[in-house]
């Protein structure tokens, strides 16, 4: 058995998305056939891990776009840290999950310059990518530590502590 603590965190750059009025966006992961459907915990910002040689700032925006289809952004802030996660036993499966501990993440804020119809989950990035989330809503930035699955809650809190200046 692997000494997970021993293994190094996935490096990644998460998409803080202001509307307008200074909500912000959050989609719904998509759930995997067979996986019971957790109503409130399965909701999140876009995400994803950073391509070696890619700046976060870079990698942030093209997670938003690969998972909203989104494009229409100005840069508002970058976290002054980063905010890493472990991940627990039962999320632990191949892919990326079996070669790291968990995530560290840098976030980074924009400020959404379109209109909702320019959201796209269902057909992100053009339909070039598979879709990671199956619904989306503008939510209380406030809100956000209470809607992510437990193991991710710690980021979402420093994410909102980072960022509560930029919501009204």
């Amino acid at each position: 058995m692997t000494d997970r603590s021993k293994l190094p965190y996935r490096p990644c750059a998460g998409a803080v998305l202001f509307n307008s009025a200074g909500h912000v966006f959050i989609g719904r992961r998509r759930t995997k056939e067979g996986q019971p459907n957790k109503p409130t915990l399965e909701w999140q910002m876009p995400q994803g891990g950073i391509d070696d040689g890619e700046e976060p700032r870079a990698a942030a925006l093209r997670e938003l776009y690969e998972e909203t289809n989104v494009r229409s952004v100005e840069f508002l802030a970058e976290a002054p840290g980063w905010y890493s996660y472990d991940l627990p036993a039962e999320a632990v499966g191949g892919g990326w999950t079996a070669r790291y501990r968990g995530q560290t993440q840098k976030w980074v804020a924009f400020r959404f310059t379109g209109a909702d119809s320019e959201i796209d989950v269902g057909n992100p990035a053009g339909g070039k990518h598979k879709p990671e989330f199956d619904a989306w809503r503008w939510e209380t930035l406030e809100e956000l530590p209470g809607l992510i699955v437990p193991f991710k809650r710690g980021v979402y809190e420093q994410v909102v502590a980072a960022f509560r200046h930029l919501a009204p």
